[in-house]
């Protein structure tokens, strides 16, 4: 492909643009400075750099981000900042959404995308990708609470039942809850519904992929990084 289509099909601005970055020896290929647009590279495990900054060329972007709270997971934000704020230009260019939303004082795990059909297949209810959630309740957590979060629940919108694919106790105000489908404010309304009280939510994992891996180890909160082939695995996709 292409040295100015590659950048252009990342983020990196219009055609023209590109051409301009490129032209202005702001671009290196393997450490070494491209001055031509029509430059011919294999995409394929590509890296690059431009005005400095090193990057990796993905047809599709994935990429994971340790949400803080205070960010709202929207692309029109209203009283928050939005968490596309925290990406650099190139990914806000090429249009990468969050793959579910967290509420603006959940944190976590969040991954964004800027592929459909992926988003699609990860946030769909029929293909029950697990999450996993560390929640504080205002009151002690009791094994009868537990139980009703695993035997369903029902929320004010819906009569079907409303079930935690696991729930644990992990502290006398804390529990570790995996849900595979995602509603509206569905932890904290799960909380209210076994009369307790969500105080603070944390997104731990989303399929077999964790914040707590050793690939993913040191993403403070406010950081990004690109999801690699193994852990697309984790998550129950292709390794491509």
């Amino acid at each position: 492909m292409r040295l100015a289509q590659i950048l252009f099909s990342q983020g990196f601005g219009t055609r023209r643009e590109c051409a301009g970055l490129i032209y202005s020896e702001l671009v290196q290929v393997d450490g070494r400075v491209v001055d031509d647009p029509d430059a011919d590279f294999p995409t394929d495990g590509l890296s690059f750099s431009v005005r400095g900054e090193p990057w990796r060329y993905f047809e599709k972007a994935l990429v994971l981000l340790h949400k803080p709270a205070g960010y709202e997971c929207s692309m029109k934000p209203k009283h928050h900042p939005s968490v596309l704020s925290l990406l650099p230009t190139p990914l806000r260019t090429r249009g990468v959404q969050p793959v579910g939303r967290l509420d603006e004082d959940t944190t976590g795990f969040l991954l964004l995308t800027d592929d459909g059909t992926l988003l699609h297949k990860l946030t769909s209810p029929k293909h029950h990708v697990p999450k996993v959630y560390e929640v504080t309740m205002k009151h002690p957590v009791d094994a009868t609470q537990v139980q009703r979060l695993l035997d369903g629940v029902v929320l004010d919108d819906d009569p079907a039942p409303v079930r935690a694919a696991a729930c644990e106790a992990t502290g006398e105000h804390s529990l570790r809850l995996t849900l595979t489908e995602g509603k509206y404010h569905q932890v904290k309304r799960m909380g209210a519904a076994v009369s307790n009280r969500v105080e603070a939510l944390h997104r731990s994992a989303m399929g077999g992929l964790t914040l707590d891996n050793l690939t993913l180890d040191n993403l403070a909160p406010g950081k990004w990084r690109w999801v690699e082939a193994d852990e697309r695995v984790a998550l129950g996709l292709k390794a491509g």
